[in-house]
């Protein structure tokens, strides 16, 4: 009976450590899944920053012909006659005169 014992012991205990190391599997699994969703939400949400305050501008304010930005992104013109252009992240970057380049 003792071998009997032994062997269910053996069996049980290699079934925890299976086990324990599945669960370890998984949890790193949902973290690595979890990180990817949120790197792509913020890819998203910057895009559709970006693309929002781009139309406005397009509407509200004037675009300058012919000019551009670092980066060939387009010129805009406030009420104010401030010279813009829209990053990546969706945010208004105030250019200086030296920085506006004629287009390509």
């Amino acid at each position: 009976m003792s071998k009997i014992r032994i062997a269910i012991v053996a069996a049980l205990m290699g079934s925890a450590i299976s086990l324990t190391s599945m669960a370890q599997g998984i949890e790193k699994t949902a973290k690595k899944v979890g990180e990817k969703i949120d790197t792509t939400a913020k890819k998203v949400g910057n895009k559709t920053a970006s693309t929002a305050v781009k139309g406005v501008s397009a509407i509200k304010d004037k675009i300058y012909k012919d000019k551009q930005a670092p980066g060939g992104e387009v010129v805009y013109i406030d009420s104010k006659d401030r010279k813009y252009y829209v990053d990546k992240k969706g945010k208004k970057v105030y250019l200086k005169p030296s920085q506006i380049k004629d287009k390509e």
